[in-house]
């Protein structure tokens, strides 16, 4: 490099560094073109943690900052809308033929009015197919080889065929063959296409998913000929299949495309055949060591629906990532390894992570990571923050089976309403199995998400405990608390919990007493 080289290198460094675009935008644009953290790591050459980093507000520097700007505006060039098509040139119109009378030569190209030879017609060095009769022809109009004289062209067009006009315009190729005319077909008139936002940009809205459960149930009890348990059964056993088509149908126009079977971490995969993964789903299974003095009556309440509201979770939308520190990114979910705080409140409500001996870190799921968060928080002030040692993570929305939950809430609750059991039995089925076999399962080939299945087991278990705290926190006396959907509680609960079979309700299950007068 001589000195002035080195010298424009150095003026170059020194000059103010390329703008880039807000934390927020920057993770937009990666997620918009489906690209992971690690893909445009590997693309700049630096890790998928500092990718992340960049896109939390941190700011890279020197040539990596120039590489990682060129990738944003690419990024952004390449999701803009294509620009709108430039309005067509007007045709200027073509001038009226000219009529000769019979008796008279017609002018050729060179002679006709308003189109001298100079002007057009441009000699050929050898000739070429004229485009009109495709005999050899000397001469070019407007980049067309053709015969200036008519009478050299086979057309038909020339002296004596009777055909006594001739158009003041360039010659052009002859048009296509017509096919004989048929009867326009019937067309229904186009429906308007209905636009929704989505970010900074719209999409086309997607259509109402249909009936897809109603039709099911009628379809099996005609086939059963009304029989209800044959038809229940023959429903029962195809949930899975179609509780996955159901998903698909709920998914047409989604923001997202699902990743069906991503890579898949060790600590979620099982360790024998039989055996369990490392994720800590914090299962409550808790029941309070002792009760004020006297005789109480226990109500043993059931939440309608656990996993059919559980759906409505933080669900990671592609390959989960890894990564390391103790910041926890809200607009991402997954699985996190964490040391949990100690819990100072066993003697009236269960601990957030369930009943474990074991003591020091594990892995839990998003749902729980974030109901610790939460009870650490000033508002609650029941326990300290946990430590995050790792985690592995993806992009989240907790929409993800928005759709796909409503369907399947509001046919349960058509069946309620109409008595109908048969649905009622079917719909359990669909989001029950639908969770449970989402793993590692035989039963469900379309979908490999174990991630999924224990974060919304973790989120069903989280609202439970939720519903606890509410009671504790409204005066009654929490008894116990367990899996998803059973809490004892003593007190006027109906004053607390609406009751009812809608999913945001709860119903009796049982009523027994406790202590002695």
């Amino acid at each position: 490099m001589s000195d002035f080289d080195a010298i424009d290198a150095l003026l170059a460094a020194a000059g103010p560094e390329v703008e880039l675009p807000s934390a927020e935008e920057r993770r937009t644009l990666r997620e918009a073109l489906n690209l992971s953290q690690a893909q445009v790591a590997r693309a700049i050459g630096v890790s998928p943690n500092t990718v992340g980093g960049w896109e939390s507000g941190r700011e890279p520097t020197g040539g990596i900052r120039e590489k990682y700007a060129y990738f944003l505006d690419s990024a952004r060039t390449r999701l803009a809308p294509p620009p709108e098509p430039a309005p067509e040139a007007v045709t200027e119109p073509v001038t009226e033929a000219v009529a000769y009378p019979a008796s008279e030569t017609v002018p050729t190209t060179a002679e006709a009015p308003g189109n001298p030879a100079d002007s057009t017609a441009e000699r050929l060095t050898r000739p070429e197919p004229c485009v009109l009769c495709g005999r050899p022809a000397t001469h070019e109009v407007e980049g067309f080889p053709q015969h200036l004289d008519l009478a050299e062209c086979g057309t038909g067009t020339g002296p004596g065929t009777g055909s006594g006009t001739r158009a003041n315009t360039p010659a052009a190729p002859p048009p296509a063959p017509q096919q004989p005319p048929t009867a326009p077909a019937f067309t229904r008139p186009a429906e308007p296409v209905k636009l929704f936002p989505a970010g900074r940009r719209t999409q086309t809205a997607a259509s109402e998913p249909s009936d897809a459960i109603g039709q099911a149930v009628k379809d099996a009890l005609a086939a059963h000929a009304g029989d209800v348990d044959a038809a229940t059964a023959a429903l029962v056993k195809r949930a899975i299949p179609d509780a996955m088509a159901l998903l698909d149908d709920t998914r047409k126009g989604g923001r997202y495309d699902i990743v069906a079977h991503p890579w898949i971490p060790d600590i979620l995969r099982k360790q024998t055949s039989r055996g369990a993964d490392e994720i800590w789903e914090a299962r409550p299974k808790w029941t309070r060591p002792e009760l004020p003095p006297g005789a109480h009556e226990v109500t043993a309440l059931d939440v309608n629906g656990a996993y059919l509201s559980a759906l409505k979770t933080h669900l990671p939308i592609g390959q989960l990532e890894h990564s390391t520190g103790f910041a926890h990114d809200r607009r991402r979910a997954g699985v996190h390894l964490v040391t949990p705080p100690a819990w100072d409140h066993e003697g009236v409500l269960p601990n957030p992570i369930g009943n474990r001996d074991e003591p020091g870190p594990l892995w839990i799921t998003e749902p729980t990571l974030r109901l610790l968060l939460r009870l650490s928080s000033p508002k609650y002030g029941l326990c300290d923050p946990p430590r995050i040692h790792e985690s592995y993570t993806s992009g989240a929305t907790e929409g993800l089976l928005e759709k796909f939950r409503v369907a399947l809430k509001d046919a349960r609750d058509r069946a309620i309403a109409e008595g109908d059991e048969v649905t009622l039995e079917y719909v359990k089925a669909m989001y029950s199995k639908f969770v449970s076999t989402m793993g590692e399962s035989n039963y469900n080939r379309e979908l490999n998400r174990p991630d999924w299945m224990h974060l919304i087991r973790s989120q069903a278990f989280a609202n439970l405990w939720m519903k606890a705290y509410k009671a504790h926190d409204e005066g009654l006396t929490v008894v116990r608390a367990m899996g998803t959907d059973e809490l004892h509680v003593i007190g006027d609960w109906q004053s607390v919990f609406p009751e009812g079979r809608s999913v945001t309700e709860v119903k009796i299950k049982d009523t027994y007493s406790l202590g002695r007068d």
